[in-house]
């Protein structure tokens, strides 16, 4: 897979600042990824994202994006940017802002209608809202309002910085179904969030920033590290079957078994056809399944402050 950002020995200062923001940062996003960014507070995410709009000038190095400085009009009329902070005119209503930026991403006219409809219902905001001032709105439903900015024109860049911030159960699953989209359309999307088991769930790479350096890049689809434990549990009685039976089952179903207790299992499995088989041969012996779900955790252990010394 082609690498779509390249970017070599970036430093980031600020005046009066006694440390860089950015240090010496090299990295490659290939085209079609998505990449997350985590970090602690004040780690240099932000900046970094800052830096890849071309919204800061780097202090040293230098930053490509499909060839062309992240300033570059070619780049920026094929990039999409969800903020952290948003800031709206709240005076025109969800529908009228939306209808604004598409006028400024220069998209056909004729189109601008059903773009619109099409964008506001790709982020579930309510149509009953649409024609709302956008002042009237809540924190969630101004996320989704500027994530169907962010999509205007279907952007060969995303850059997104905690999108999911103060939206409901409802709308990250609707967020995660949009970076789905976007991964199966071929757009390359940076992701900054402190929603470690999302960023799990979506992402292909996270890159670890601590102190304005990238420790560590992890691989969520390494074949040695990355594969997925499912935890699966069932009511437990004298009717369930011996723990010999579960795990001739789950060995059978394709799972490796990695623990067996009293109406609960954890087993790993490659991919979620894997998950599919073991739940199904779970159901047709009998046993009555009432959870499964991902152990996530994978990235946690960059906040513990014993692996993150391990891996600077």
């Amino acid at each position: 897979m082609p690498a779509a950002i390249h970017v070599s020995g970036l430093t980031k200062s600020y005046r009066r600042a006694p440390t860089p923001a950015l240090l010496d940062v090299s990295l490659e996003i290939n085209a079609g990824e998505i990449f997350g960014l985590i970090g602690p507070n004040g780690a240099g995410k932000t900046t970094f994202l800052g830096c890849l709009l071309g919204l800061l000038n780097p202090t040293e190095g230098s930053i490509r994006i499909d060839g062309s400085p992240p300033d570059a009009m070619a780049v920026r009329m094929v990039s999409g940017y969800l903020p952290e902070r948003l800031q709206f005119d709240r005076w025109m209503t969800g529908r009228a802002f939306l209808a604004f930026q598409h006028c400024l991403a220069r998209r056909p006219a004729r189109d601008r209608d059903a773009d619109v409809i099409r964008g506001l219902t790709r982020v579930g905001l309510e149509p009953a809202r649409w024609d709302t001032p956008v002042k009237k709105y809540s924190r969630g439903m101004l996320q989704r309002l500027g994530m169907a900015q962010a999509l205007v024109g279907d952007p060969k860049f995303v850059f997104l910085d905690e999108p999911a911030s103060g939206v409901d159960p409802a709308g990250v699953l609707a967020f995660r179904d949009i970076l789905t989209d976007l991964k199966q359309r071929g757009a390359t999307v940076i992701l900054n969030s402190h929603q470690l088991d999302q960023l799990e769930r979506v992402c292909d790479r996270v890159a670890y920033i601590e102190a304005g350096k990238i420790k560590h890049v992890e691989n969520l689809h390494d074949s040695e590290q990355g594969r997925r434990v499912l935890v699966v549990r069932w009511l437990a009685g004298d009717s369930a079957p011996s723990d010999e039976t579960l795990a001739t089952l789950l060995k059978a179903a394709g799972a490796e078994v990695l623990e067996l207790a009293p109406g609960r299992a954890r087993v790993a499995i490659t991919d979620d056809a894997r998950a599919a088989a073991v739940l199904r041969a779970l159901v047709q012996a009998g046993v009555p399944v009432i959870e499964a779900a991902p152990e996530l955790g994978r990235l946690e252990k960059f906040f513990r402050p014993e692996e993150t010394k391990a891996k600077a």
